[in-house]
């Protein structure tokens, strides 16, 4: 039995405030409190955060409420955004891409990410591995050559960008596949979704 409950009610605040100040949906932190729905080992450091405990103690395994003091030698953590994970984007040929969220993450503040995409394939590799998470700073135009979410009609793709006169190129970085050209009214069903600003991988 986790301790949120308790936490918030010291803190003195109601469950719709509380989800609105940490960034998540407000069903999906009713589920936290009450223990119908786990939260990830990201999520786990923000609520601790949130409410200025241990982990241990916010999940009910500790007694002692304060967080362990950061070991000497270790440097603390950059202050960090939370953001939602939106679906998945293809590196390769592209899919639909889903447009519920799947989960709230952790990024760095400095990244000014809007939203992050776990990417599929391998047609940005070696740079963007198949399973990273890539953050992205939602924005409508991106200079030539930066990697953006870019959708084709309803599907979604990762790319290098090149944007001329008659024609917009979305390139791989793995020179194994070949570039999506689109050419004059077809330019019409591209829209930028936005820049990639930093990635998450796993150790």
């Amino acid at each position: 039995m986790n301790r949120m409950h308790e936490l918030r009610t010291e803190k003195g605040i109601s469950m719709k405030e509380a989800a609105a100040r940490l960034g998540m949906p407000y069903t999906t932190y009713v589920n936290y409190e009450k223990g119908t729905r786990e939260p990830n080992s990201e999520t786990l450091i923000l609520l601790a955060e949130f409410y200025d405990t241990s982990i241990d103690y916010l999940v009910g395994k500790s007694s002692n409420p304060k967080p362990a003091a950061i070991p000497p030698g270790f440097e603390p953590l950059p202050p960090m955004d939370q953001v939602p994970l939106v679906g998945r984007i293809a590196c390769g040929q592209p899919i639909t891409a889903e447009e519920n969220i799947e989960d709230i993450v952790s990024v760095p503040s400095a990244w000014r990410a809007t939203f992050t995409l776990k990417c599929i394939g391998d047609s940005m590799e070696p740079r963007i591995k198949d399973g990273d998470l890539v953050a992205i700073r939602s924005q409508p135009q991106v200079e030539n050559g930066e990697i953006a979410a870019v959708r084709i009609g309803s599907e979604a793709t990762l790319k290098h960008v090149y944007l001329h006169d008659d024609y917009i190129e979305l390139r791989p970085e793995n020179p194994s596949y070949p570039s999506i050209i689109r050419n004059k009214a077809d330019m019409n069903d591209v829209t930028i979704e936005g820049k990639a600003v930093g990635l998450c991988r796993g150790l």
